[in-house]
């Protein structure tokens, strides 16, 4: 598969998925209801907001993709992010399609998130944490950077309890795909 192939299956609303790391194929899933997160209201915890109030962390973007991408599949033992899917996004970032939001502290990677952009929406893929909240923290930083760039849809694919306290919201799939397709030619950028 090419990362063109795999922009065209995103754009129909299906995501790629191993069943294990090692595994080295994966498939083309599409939830029944789509996870979505608020762009313009997202809801930030307020101790979440005492803790980047507080703490300094130093928020960079695209500065360190594949070490992003290959914590987030190191980081438990269930990922379904294989060395295929990783190889495909490092390509999909060296086009500029695929992105990393990373969480520094004292000159290390503490935490980040990476997915790729399809017009006016964000198709969150994964996070890691080193450190408490530093993938939380990347997440809200995304959210500042994606209204400000005039993003429309921020896609979690699937409802996590991780990120119901930022206000996730569910609609059908056919809606997410109508309206992520309504936005592929909205001149929008990362």
């Amino acid at each position: 598969m090419t990362p063109f192939e795999l922009l065209t299956v995103y754009t129909q609303g299906f995501f790629p998925m191993a069943e294990h790391r090692e595994d080295a194929s994966f498939e083309f899933y599409a939830p029944h209801t789509r996870a979505l997160l608020p762009i313009k209201n997202l809801h930030i915890p307020k101790r979440l907001k005492r803790k980047m109030q507080h703490v300094a962390y130093d928020m960079r973007i695209d500065t360190a993709f594949s070490d992003v991408i290959h914590h987030c599949a190191n980081a438990r033992p269930e990922t379904w992010i294989n060395d295929h899917i990783i190889h495909l996004f490092i390509q999909l970032h060296d086009m500029g399609i695929a992105h990393s939001v990373e969480t520094w502290r004292d000159g290390k990677l503490v935490g980040g998130l990476y997915g790729l952009t399809i017009g006016s929406t964000f198709c969150g893929e994964s996070m890691f944490s080193l450190e408490n909240d530093a993938s939380k923290i990347a997440l809200v930083h995304l959210v500042q950077h994606l209204d400000r760039q005039g993003f429309k849809l921020l896609d979690s694919q699937f409802r996590n309890p991780h990120l119901d306290q930022f206000g996730l919201y569910e609609i059908p799939q056919e809606d997410y795909v109508t309206q992520m397709q309504a936005g592929l030619t909205d001149k929008v950028n990362f």
